[in-house]
């Protein structure tokens, strides 16, 4: 057990990560195909809109149509439909916490590509101002209110305003970037196109273009740049004290070398500065693990399982990484550590 330890520790989590991420984009895209059917509750992109192709439903879906019920004693039904639902989907989610959004999301894994696209080509990626950075994560929990209040508002007057047309009954879904974008990988171009049937339609559908545009530019430039306005990812953290997957930290071990917080995709600040949190699965944090393998500093940062170190920060693993990327002798002193990056700032 210790040599398999050893061995975990020492290996290249970015490489396995991106192995893992092809594996589970096929899964999740093309599944289907194979009669693989996860569930229709899955704390991660699987759109629907892709076709029967896909191997399983994001959970945000049947979750705006079960919310489409009025809020009288007849809903009785429903809501216990929606707690069975909720309940699959807050277990699928306990398992491996926000590693879905690192390591299975569709949507996620887009993401990369585009990065490595524009690393490929040259161009240096931008920072966010720790300003920007907190705006913009707020941006998830308006997000989520969308997932939530239209279909509310379809089926119920609410606050004395008028019932919203029934067309807005999934006004997250058209709004979804993975709604115009997942559907190509299977040959599908007709979300590509503005819906004129209804004149909500018409406004909906406009507006889930303007946000693949956003999403692909944004993308574009910045590291996982969609992962700081996912409303999945404001979900998921309600009910991240459920989660047994979490990355923890040990600030009586961290010097502040800030390797982690640059190899941060999302640039999460506090994974460098905060030496009191514990357990450090933030609403930003997609458990990509990144941060582990370029720490330093033995048993700084782990990822724990029900409380049980799997992968686990070591001077010796540091060393053997960076040795091997060529960016730090593997012999050489813990003061090259601030040399760890990929050359593009954070902050």
């Amino acid at each position: 057990m210790s040599r398999w330890r050893t061995w975990l520790n020492r290996g290249d989590v970015s490489r396995f990560r991106t192995w893992f991420q092809l594996a589970a984009f096929a899964l999740l895209v093309y599944g289907g195909s194979a009669a693989v059917d996860l569930s229709n509750n899955l704390p991660t992109f699987a759109c629907p809109f892709a076709g029967d192709e896909r191997g399983g439903t994001c959970f945000l879906f049947p979750l705006q149509h079960m919310l489409n019920v009025k809020l009288a004693r007849s809903a009785v039904g429903a809501l216990i439909g929606l707690s069975m639902s909720l309940l699959t989907f807050v277990v699928w989610f306990a398992v491996l916490n926000k590693a879905w959004c690192g390591w299975l999301c569709p949507l996620g894994t887009v993401q990369d590509w585009i990065t490595r696209l524009r690393q490929r080509l040259g161009v240096r990626g931008s920072e966010y101002s720790e300003a920007t950075f907190r705006r913009l994560s707020a941006i998830k929990y308006f997000f989520l209110l969308l997932v939530v209040i239209p279909p509310l508002g379809v089926a119920n007057s609410l606050f004395g305003l008028p019932r919203l047309p029934h067309d807005a009954g999934a006004t997250w879904c058209q709004l979804c970037p993975a709604r115009t974008l997942l559907p190509l990988f299977t040959g599908r171009t007709s979300e590509l196109a503005i819906d004129f049937s209804t004149t909500t339609m018409v406004v909906l559908s406009s507006l889930g273009l303007l946000m693949l545009g956003v999403f692909l530019v944004g993308s574009f430039v910045k590291r996982r740049f969609f992962c700081l306005l996912c409303p999945m990812s404001a979900l998921q953290h309600l009910f991240g004290r459920l989660a047994l997957l979490r990355l923890s930290k040990d600030g009586a071990r961290c010097t502040r070398c800030g390797n982690c917080a640059r190899a941060c995709d999302i640039g999460i600040p506090e994974i460098a500065t905060d030496l009191e949190t514990t357990n450090m699965t933030t609403s930003n944090c997609m458990l990509c693990l990144k941060c582990v393998a370029v720490c330093p500093e033995t048993d700084c940062l782990q990822a724990t399982f029900v409380g049980f170190p799997v992968y686990r920060a070591t001077a010796a693993g540091f060393f053997a990484r960076m040795g091997e990327s060529g960016l730090v002798a593997p012999k050489a002193g813990l003061g090259n550590a601030s040399q760890v990056g990929n050359g593009e700032k954070h902050s």
